[in-house]
């Protein structure tokens, strides 16, 4: 399994708006201090608003902040908003083709404990 680049500058970008709660940062001054392509994050935070996960105000004064307290936002939310549904094999889903697949239980039991693991940490722990 692996998780993409956007997982990855998305969730630095996440906690560099954590560090900031509940004040706005813009694209550019997060682009700086991450050395993340400012074009990447505007792609990156258009998934994150639409998951209701940051919320973003226009202006002068404007950026991006948390739409909640870091305490109540979970990694596991923000890997799902990026990449979609935490998946390892189609064996966990119902497009399993296999009427007999033995190792089914493995991959069932490991996409668990991933989703499990990234769901117990939340944002604040990052900070």
């Amino acid at each position: 399994m692996y998780f993409s680049k956007k997982a990855e500058y998305g969730l630095r970008a996440i906690v560099v708006l954590a560090k900031n709660y509940p004040n706005l940062k813009s694209i550019s001054e997060i682009s700086s201090e991450e050395n993340i392509s400012a074009k990447y994050l505007e792609q990156i935070f258009t998934l994150l608003k639409q998951s209701k996960i940051i919320v973003g105000y226009k202006g002068a004064s404007g950026g991006y902040k948390l739409s909640k307290n870091p305490k109540i936002i979970r990694v596991g939310q923000i890997m799902e908003s990026l990449e979609g549904p935490i998946q390892i094999m189609n064996c966990s889903n119902k497009k399993c083709n296999s009427k007999k697949c033995n190792s089914k239980k493995v991959w069932i039991s490991l996409e668990k404990q991933i989703k499990r693991t990234l769901n117990n940490i939340r944002l604040n722990e990052l900070i």
